[in-house]
């Protein structure tokens, strides 16, 4: 687990006396860790509108827009904030720059959860962009400043094409660069392992971003990569006694 993950999942375990405790979607993406969550009676809510009163709300740890907030209080609902706090720190960043009217552009997959906490913050009035090539159907108000932020897991070669078409094409940008300090790590060593070995092996959740994102890397260098969730995925067949094979793992995987 990375830092973030880690947090969310021990406040996670932290409820499990308690009565009626919920996480407001999935604490983390990954399946077991889900369902073993469940099996201490903590379990996912997609939304606020049917929770009951005095029940205790888990937010996951990519976070969360600030209505999810509003809509807990008004059902007197505890809430405990697992956010990841590097998530936390663009969603400061976002609403400061809205405030002061700039146009803000999230780099990510507008339908992460995380990317959709991100706008939140931004009053849903911002640019999501994905790659660079989308970039020419947005539309920039020349007059205004302009701030870059990325969804944590993102890859980084993709965020340095954007950025760099955004600055060639408009002045007075302000970048900052939120992809996770340990996302990157991994991705840089999942790249150097990939080159080296004959077979690579990227263990984590379907629905992980960071986990797809270290599979997209790995392809580029290794063409036998596989992404399994489990051992049991693991097709050993394709395995020759004198392959080299490389291991990674996704930042929500648990050891």
């Amino acid at each position: 687990f990375c830092f973030g993950v880690q947090r969310a999942v021990n406040l996670a375990y932290e409820q499990k006396n308690k009565e009626r405790v919920y996480t407001y979607g999935p604490i983390i993406h990954n399946a077991q860790v889900v369902e073993a969550l469940e099996q201490k009676g903590i379990y996912k809510l997609d939304n606020v509108d049917n929770i009951t009163d005095h029940s205790t709300l888990i937010i996951r740890s990519h976070g969360v827009a600030p209505g999810v907030y509003e809509q807990a209080h008004n059902h007197n609902v505890d809430v405990v904030d697992a956010t990841c706090p590097y998530v936390r720190k663009i969603h400061k960043i976002v609403e400061r720059h809205k405030n002061n009217g700039d146009t803000i552009v999230i780099v990510g997959n507008k339908n992460h959860p995380e990317v959709i906490g991100i706008r939140g913050w931004a009053k849903n009035e911002c640019i999501v962009v994905d790659d660079a090539a989308e970039l020419e159907k947005s539309m920039f108000t020349n007059n205004k400043d302009i701030c870059i932020v990325c969804q944590t897991t993102y890859r980084k070669d993709k965020l340095n094409d954007i950025v760099q078409w955004i600055q060639n094409n408009y002045k007075n940008v302000t970048v900052y660069d939120t992809i996770c300090s340990a996302t990157a790590e991994r991705q840089e060593e999942a790249t150097e392992i990939a080159k080296q070995v004959d077979y690579m092996i990227v263990i984590g959740g379907k629905s992980s971003s960071n986990t797809q994102k270290l599979y997209e890397i790995c392809s580029k260098h290794c063409h036998n990569t596989v992404c399994i969730e489990t051992a049991e995925e693991l097709e050993l067949n394709n395995l020759k006694d004198s392959d080299r094979i490389g291991i990674t793992a996704g930042a929500s995987t648990p050891d």
